[in-house]
């Protein structure tokens, strides 16, 4: 363990509740100094500590929420988005809660809550700019050995290359060599990283290391994302894990409906301007329709008609069905803007009304590509257990040109483990990949499958 890797969670706890200290003044200066003073009877002590607690409480539980917490994992500019978004969102929450305290009658400025927000946002700026430097110097990277299949390697290299801050490889080696080599190479760094090893191999190398207390960065393979689902039983005293293999519970599938009908019955009369807007905009650039309809495939097979806002020009697809790329000239003007800011997606409110798609599930794939993947990957199917979804776990923790083997990885940890407070958190995560330019990555030119 590196000398002060034991102590990094603390460090970044300590930031944190700094951050958290210092919005909470602020918060508090304008709550005693200008909100408590509208109502009629201004709160005393317990009135005013029931206030800022609850402004708190928002602000650990948004931030956290959105992952701005996580210094030394997070680069700079990811930190302060998901700070500055968690914070924002504290804001308006506890915003609306003062309307309620003080009453609208008259009604209260904004003014305060905008000043600190930016005071806010100025805060962050400064809090990460200083703390960035310290933990690059308490945390270098990692000296990782990387054993993986070769024909992965390129791919791999180039991934972990896109976080220098974190990982430094030192040695790569293959993973069809003798155990005794793989074991005698581990010894030589801080941290080793596990891709395409067969299972008896692989199973070996993390006893070895867990033995030695060496860390290990292992990707999952499909059944180790299954089991990830299963409950233990403890029958008899011989443990058991028990994966009942057929998606969400009755119980859980009517949740999700609920929580489908009103969000999205919500959501299209909020969207209903900006979506008027965009068809407008499709309409006069080229005098096309502004809608554009496709055949997906969802739950168990099920083939409907999704609705998008045309991005591309007309009839782009005349040559045949491919994916967008990096340069693709097919794009019109409005199409990039619409999709890096992804209302070319709110058509699908519609689909998510009639049940053809939930909220959050994994992305509803064409019939010619699923039948493409699963040639090489047969376990694509598996993502048909759940209804498709506007927004989901691979949409959030992978890009647009995540391969079809990842992207599966991804829908399957969301299958497994899901949840309600799980949907609840991606739907709120949505907001922040919005702001994320690399998850509306096209392939690369040339690359023919996502």
């Amino acid at each position: 363990m590196d000398k002060f890797d034991q102590y990094k969670r603390l460090l970044r706890l300590g930031i944190a509740g700094v951050e958290i200290l210092i919005e909470t003044v602020f918060f508090s200066c304008v709550w005693l100094g200008t909100y408590n003073q509208m109502r009629l009877s201004p709160f005393e002590n317990k009135g005013n500590l029931m206030m800022i607690g609850f402004y708190v409480l928002y602000l650990i539980l948004f931030i956290y929420l959105y992952g701005g917490m996580k210094y030394a994992y997070f680069r700079k500019g990811q930190l302060i988005l998901s700070q500055t978004l968690g914070t924002l969102i504290a804001n308006v929450v506890i915003y609306f809660q003062i309307l309620m305290v003080v009453g609208i009658f008259p009604f209260p400025t904004a003014w305060p809550i905008l000043a600190v927000s930016a005071a806010d946002v100025v805060m962050i700026l400064i809090l990460n700019q200083i703390s960035e430097p310290v933990f690059k110097k308490l945390f270098p990277p990692r000296r990782l050995l990387l054993i993986c299949d070769l024909e992965q390697k390129d791919n791999l290299l180039q991934k972990i290359a896109g976080r220098k801050d974190l990982y430094e490889v030192t040695r790569c080696v293959s993973a069809s060599e003798p155990l005794y080599l793989l074991k005698q190479e581990v010894q030589k760094c801080d941290a080793m990283m596990l891709y395409g090893i067969e299972e008896q191999k692989r199973n070996m190398l993390i006893k070895y290391c867990y033995e030695r207390s060496i860390r290990i960065y292992v990707a999952p393979e499909i059944t180790d994302i299954l089991l990830r689902g299963a409950d233990t039983l403890h029958s008899f005293d011989t443990p058991f894990l028990l994966l009942r293999n057929y998606g969400l519970s009755f119980e859980q599938r009517l949740m999700k409906r609920l929580m489908d009908l009103v969000i999205s019955g919500i959501l299209l009369i909020v969207a209903s301007p900006f979506m008027l807007l965009t068809a407008l905009a499709i309409r006069m650039e080229d005098h096309g329709p502004a809608l554009f309809k496709q055949e997906r495939v969802t739950a168990n097979g099920r083939k409907f008609m999704i609705y998008k806002f045309r991005s591309m020009i007309v009839d782009a697809e005349k040559n045949g069905a491919q994916f967008s790329s990096k340069h693709d000239n097919r794009i019109t003007k409005v199409g990039k803007f619409i999709r890096a800011t992804r209302l070319d997606e709110l058509p699908q409110l519609f689909n998510i009304l009639k049940g053809d798609m939930s909220i959050v599930g994994p992305r509803p794939e064409r019939q010619q590509y699923i039948e493409e993947f699963c040639q090489e990957t047969p376990e694509f199917i598996y993502r048909l257990k759940v209804k498709a979804g506007l927004t989901g776990y691979a949409q959030i923790y992978g890009k647009y040109n995540t391969t079809p083997l990842d992207k599966l990885k991804l829908d399957l940890m969301y299958i497994e483990t899901y949840s309600v407070l799980m949907d609840i958190r991606l739907i709120f995560l949505t907001l922040k990949i919005m702001f994320m330019k690399e998850s509306t990555e096209g392939v690369e030119d040339g690359q023919n499958h996502a």
